[in-house]
């Protein structure tokens, strides 16, 4: 507990230092530099090779490129989900973690943080462009040749972290401001994002973009959302529109428990913290609706991930059958997972010793986590959404089960 405690300190320490804002793995097209001499506009190859550029090269290239720090909306959300299991930590462990800080400061991180989102609405941003609430991303951002993503295009996976954060800290502060605004991103999914019909029902798009309808994490992920939206409205519109989904997502899962990235040839890949996802927003629909139809998928698809995705010293890999490179999500994801399927207790073993790996080989002396681990050259920046905020959650959530195993 006490390894656990200090490498979430230091962290914390950290992303409150910088005030949480930070670069992105995917923030390229933000460059100054690079858009004043370069028709990045009329060229998709040109975003691409800029955008991989930054991302691959392990050298931060940022500041001479003018790529300032900035917050992302979903980086905000992670960050308000880990206060608000760092909350409750706090509420039941109180003097014992006194380091971690007070309830009245948690709670204080909470406000600003939820604060923050509301702020960052791309609904608002964009007024009568979208239905309800919804978030994106603060740059210009290219997924390969299918399509450009221009910055605060909300997406679906942006906004159910958003949106479920804000409904955590409606619990712990009542504030109804907060729920108004995350149940309100109910009528973005099923208003503005399209339906791709598949088998026994149909996936949610990506975003509201035409081309990125293949998905199956973004569609269970929307699913989850509106599962949460039914638990507190009891609109059963919600349930169907989330069980269709989520009946097309598993009839897309193989036989042996994997599920594919998405459904498009150049989406075969099979890796950890997307199958993680899939988990996650399978347990919450089940758990929100009480509909436990998809038992055999939920079990088979963990069976899956825990066999395939970590090695025996804890090494956490990231393709069902290739370690590298080693991402910061796979992991954090694990923490997150066990937690959301009652696993923990079961697989705690495994989840110290991928902790103790992750601590002592993707961890930096300032506190930030590194974002990829790789045979050369490894990638060691920080990065806020992807590598801060993501761990800071799910150190939270490490932190929980620690506590309630403890007792």
């Amino acid at each position: 507990m006490n390894t656990l405690i200090d490498s979430f300190l230091r962290l914390k320490r950290y992303c409150e230092a910088e005030d949480f804002k930070g670069w992105d793995p995917y923030d390229g097209l933000k460059s100054k530099v690079a858009n004043a001499l370069l028709p990045l506009k009329h060229s998709a190859i040109l975003r691409l090779c800029i955008i991989q550029g930054f991302k691959r090269c392990p050298v931060n290239l940022r500041r001479i490129a003018m790529i300032s720090k900035e917050h992302n909306a979903k980086g905000i959300g992670l960050f308000l989900q880990g206060y608000c299991n760092l909350y409750k930590v706090i509420e039941k462990k109180g003097e014992a973690f006194k380091e971690l800080g007070t309830k009245d400061e948690v709670l204080n991180k909470i406000r600003y943080t939820a604060d923050l989102l509301l702020q960052m609405r791309s609904d608002k941003m964009f007024p009568g462009k979208y239905h309800g609430a919804c978030w994106g991303y603060n740059f210009d951002w290219q997924a390969r040749r299918l399509f450009l993503f221009p910055a605060h295009t909300p997406t679906v996976v942006a906004t159910n972290f958003c949106a479920t954060a804000l409904m955590e800290a409606y619990e712990i502060t009542g504030d109804k401001r907060y729920l108004d605004v995350a149940l309100s991103a109910a009528k973005f999914l099923i208003e503005d994002l399209h339906r791709s019909e598949y088998k026994d029902g149909f996936l949610f798009s990506y975003s509201k973009l035409p081309g990125n309808d293949t998905v199956f994490n973004a569609s269970i992920l929307g699913s989850r959302l509106l599962s949460y939206c039914y638990k507190y409205t009891g609109n059963e519109d919600y349930k169907q529109l989330a069980r269709k989904s989520i009946a097309a997502c598993c009839a897309g899962q193989e036989e042996d428990g994997a599920w594919r990235y998405g459904m498009l040839p150049v989406q075969k890949w099979r890796d950890s913290f997307h199958t993680g996802y899939n988990l996650d927003g399978l347990i919450a629909y089940q758990e929100n609706t009480a509909d436990h139809s998809f038992d055999e998928f939920i079990n088979k698809g963990f069976d899956y991930y825990i066999r395939h995705f970590f090695e025996a010293d804890g090494t956490p890999k990231y393709y069902d059958n290739q370690t590298y490179p080693i991402d910061i999500h796979c992991p954090g994801q694990l923490f997150v997972t066990l937690s959301r399927l009652h696993k923990f207790e079961d697989y705690r073993q495994l989840a110290e010793k991928v902790l103790l790996w992750t601590i002592n080989n993707m961890q930096a002396p300032q506190g930030y986590f590194y974002y990829q681990l790789k045979p050369g050259m490894s990638s060691k920046m920080s990065y806020m959404r992807w590598s801060n905020a993501f761990m800071f959650c799910a150190l939270s959530y490490y932190m929980l089960e620690d506590l309630r195993l403890c007792h």
